[in-house]
């Protein structure tokens, strides 16, 4: 059990100063002063001059690896425990991506398996850019339905040179059952979309929704600020869908991406609900430039830190202020996703708790009401 003293919290909302008691793994209370009770087993962790924010919820990582799209050489490698934790980041949701025929969606659960042992949170979606998209239960929906990591299907590619080019009634089928699997399981069933540079990216989802019963909420797209023709429609499409901005591949590739925290007020000002908007970092994956021709012309890797630094710089360089800039990591994650124990600092919620100093450096962090990171240092170097 901890006891967090004397910490302006952010839990997104603005709660002022407080204490919070944490045991089991939950948040048990928050109030303005509270004291450590005699005879329990609690350590006392001084918050003066620390704002305390929810752990930041990464809803799109390639923790299993990613990449191939440069032959076998430029597979990349899995994520590392320690790389969530030194970005703030307690809760991911890992996915596959272009490989969907040499890696599966079985080592990407085993993957969440073993996050979740060493003590964070973690999610995935089934399926991979491919239409039909692997799965482990041979259906998403049932995957979705009937396995506990599993909250939805993705990333499927669209508008991409990489995508299987599915068709509207395929994309209907696929978030359909996706939709009927969350419903059974209780969770979002939704569809993670990786979007593509082709023209008009957005009209395949709109054919979708025109066509069915489906809604465009149903579909979470990312990458959308890969280009300006692209942002500029997510504008748009974002008024009534959803929003993900991808934070890893914007520090390679600035002449062409629009930077995230930059985004987010630029979306905020076209008319987009904040609550619709979200950052994931995309991290371990492969981030390749291609030529006219198609041909692989440079190939990095996405970093988690990635979407630490662009929520400081959406708080602090565009002005969003921490509450506002911390909803496109916290809440908005948790509410999109189903997640509800996550994304916020309240009594009953999971004790995912980051402390940062003026400097918005990461002094504490705690994950699921186990501490791991102490004074800025790893408690384990995994």
């Amino acid at each position: 059990m901890y006891l967090f003293k004397n910490c302006e919290v952010y839990g997104p909302r603005f709660l002022g100063k407080k204490d919070i008691l944490t045991g089991g793994g939950i948040i048990l209370a928050i109030e303005d002063r509270l004291e450590k009770p005699l005879g329990w087993d609690i350590d006392v962790i001084e918050g003066k001059g620390l704002r305390m924010i929810p752990g930041l919820i990464d809803s799109h990582v390639h923790i299993a690896g990613a990449g191939g799209e440069g032959g076998p050489a430029t597979r990349t490698s899995e994520m590392q425990l320690s790389q969530m934790l030194m970005a703030g980041v307690t809760t991911v949701v890992g996915c596959l991506g272009t490989d969907g025929m040499t890696r599966s969606v079985e080592s990407v659960l085993m993957k969440a398996r073993g996050l979740k042992k060493e003590g964070v949170s973690a999610y995935i979606y089934t399926g991979a850019y491919q239409v039909p998209t692997p799965t482990i239960l041979g259906d998403a929906g049932k995957d979705i339905a009937m396995i506990d990591e599993v909250i939805g299907t993705g990333e499927i590619a669209l508008s991409d040179h990489r995508s299987s080019s599915p068709t509207v009634t395929e994309l209907i089928r696929l978030a359909a059952h996706s939709r009927i699997g969350g419903m059974l399981g209780g969770k979002a069933g939704i569809v993670n979309i990786h979007m593509g540079d082709a023209n008009n990216p957005f009209q395949p989802l709109y054919d979708v929704v025109q066509l069915s019963e489906l809604p465009l909420t149903q579909f979470l797209p990312t990458h959308c600020n890969r280009n300006e023709h692209i942002f500029e429609e997510a504008k748009l499409y974002g008024v009534n869908g959803l929003v993900d901005l991808t934070t890893g591949s914007y520090p390679y590739f600035s002449d062409i991406e629009v930077k995230p925290s930059k985004a987010i007020a630029e979306l905020l000002h076209s008319g987009v609900p904040l609550p619709h908007i979200t950052m994931s970092s995309d991290g371990c994956g492969s981030i390749p430039q291609f030529d006219d021709s198609g041909n692989l012309v440079k190939l990095e890797t996405a970093s988690v830190m990635t979407l630490f630094n662009e929520l400081r710089h959406a708080a602090i360089n565009e002005g969003l202020g921490l509450e506002n800039a911390l909803q496109a990591v916290t809440s908005n994650v948790a509410d999109i996703l189903k997640i509800p124990a996550k994304g916020r600092i309240e009594v009953g919620k999971d004790a995912d708790l980051v402390l940062i100093d003026s400097g918005f450096r990461i002094a504490h962090l705690c994950a699921m009401g186990l501490l791991m990171i102490k004074d800025g240092r790893l408690l384990s170097e995994r």
